[in-house]
């Protein structure tokens, strides 16, 4: 009978995060991954296989628990409020520390198909969100009405990628929810 696994996968994958927010995926070597998540290095390879299908178990797990939900505010679809809610927990998420997926499609994403797979799926999902929330405005008249949806869905998909990397720079000052109030306030109705 085989042996029951000594370690929560879910934990392990969550201590992972900070490593390789900390060192990327290339800077981060086993024995800090092994140390820091209590893992074994037999276990590890038992588990993972490689340090590249981890990279895709911890990824997974990060959309799962850590973006999904900040998405998730967005795709409630109400409104400019939606898109205003999600930048403000967006911002709090990725402050002083950046965000993962986009740390690994700027390190990866040329190299490594699963990688932009993943960040492909991800900012489509936000721009479909983005353009939802805004024909709602829209129709509330919460936005102007002579705003091109579609490219300005686009426009916020791609500072959240920007403040992801902007986070990392800014630290832990409001400079990104000023960026914020900046990009939106134009939008708005008059």
């Amino acid at each position: 009978m085989p042996r029951k696994a000594l370690y929560d996968l879910q934990a392990v994958l969550t201590q992972a995060i900070d490593v390789l927010l900390e060192h990327g995926y290339h800077g981060a070597i086993m024995d800090e991954i092994i140390a820091r998540t209590d893992f074994n290095r037999r276990g590890f390879y038992l588990e993972f296989g490689s340090k590249q299908q981890f990279l895709y178990q911890v990824l997974d797990h990060y959309l799962h628990t850590q973006l999904d939900p900040i998405v998730g505010l967005l795709e409630q679809n109400q409104g400019l409020v939606s898109v205003h809610d999600f930048f403000d927990a967006y911002v709090r998420h990725v402050r002083g520390r950046g965000c993962l997926l986009i740390n690994m499609i700027t390190e990866m994403g040329f190299d490594d198909e699963a990688v932009r797979d993943r960040g492909r799926h991800y900012l489509d999902r936000l721009q479909i969100a983005f353009i939802g929330c805004l024909e709602k405005a829209q129709r509330h008249q919460q936005v102007r009405a002579d705003i091109n949806l579609e490219s300005t869905a686009l426009q916020l998909t791609s500072y959240v990628q920007g403040f992801a990397v902007n986070a990392v720079l800014a630290g832990d000052t409001d400079e990104l929810s000023l960026a914020t109030r900046a990009l939106l306030g134009p939008l708005a109705t008059e």
